[in-house]
């Protein structure tokens, strides 16, 4: 059985749904944006500079549940403006090794959440390490 997790560093959710749900072997991370990690203060920039505030928070949940960028094996990208998705795949790559990076896909969405300017979403498979540990979370 799922269990269903809400990070305590960011607002609940103003949707019915889960920052965090956990199985047996992945780990599924709902899409943030620049919006939903500063509590509810909007703190946008240019693209990178969202993309790597929404990779350092993901980042961050994964290890709670001990897992890290390796371990992700897909990601779904919500940009505002493909003409970008030069400078949103910039700072995107410095957070995975070379060459190794997870199954993408990546859309326009005309409006995003708060008026940011990308959402990312997460699915990592969980080591087998990893599965001894209990997220530091409040349960939703």
């Amino acid at each position: 059985m799922p269990d269903y997790h809400n990070d305590v560093t960011l607002p609940m959710p103003l949707f019915p749904g889960s920052h965090m749900v956990i199985d047996d072997d992945y780990v599924f991370l709902s899409g943030l944006t620049a919006e939903d990690i500063q509590s509810g203060e909007t703190v946008l920039g240019d693209m990178a500079e969202e993309t790597r505030l929404v990779m350092r928070s993901l980042q961050r949940m994964l290890a709670s549940v001990g897992c890290d960028m390796a371990d992700v094996v897909r990601v779904d990208v919500h940009v505002t403006d493909l003409d970008l998705i030069r400078d949103m795949d910039a700072a995107y790559a410095e957070f995975f090794e070379a060459h190794r990076y997870p199954a993408r896909t990546c859309t326009q969405s005309p409006r995003l959440y708060g008026g940011a300017h990308v959402e990312i979403t997460v699915m990592a498979r969980r080591r087998p390490e990893s599965k001894e540990q209990n997220p530091e979370r409040s349960t939703a």
